[in-house]
């Protein structure tokens, strides 16, 4: 069994504008699922194509969906911090973002 591949762990500035913008649309069009429990929940129903992970939150926290992600073959975006991926969405921080869109997730990649 093969590990989902973690994407660009080290993303340089204009891809991180890149993927913020992509997300930004995403929220408004409802493709985009907030928090590590709801990114969690929606990986084991299949409906999510790609997930973006904050590196800054607490083991727990990443150990709640990590190993779903990679169960379920789910690309992920490590992100360098929650606060900074809470502002993409609009929250003051946020563990995990997941992509409920084949189509943004590819514009993602």
């Amino acid at each position: 069994m093969t590990e989902a591949p973690v994407l660009a762990p080290g993303l340089d500035e204009v891809t991180r504008q890149k993927v913020r913008g992509l997300v930004g649309l995403g929220m408004r069009g409802r493709l985009v699922v907030v928090g590590s429990e709801r990114v969690k929940i929606e990986a084991q129903k299949g409906a999510i194509f790609m997930a973006i992970v904050a590196m800054d939150v607490s083991r727990h926290s990443l150990d709640k969906v990590v190993p779903t992600l990679r169960a379920r073959h789910i690309d992920i975006i490590e992100w360098p911090s929650a606060a900074e991926l809470g502002a993409v969405v609009g929250k003051e921080t946020t563990a995990a973002v997941g992509i409920a869109d084949q189509a943004l997730a590819r514009g993602i990649r």
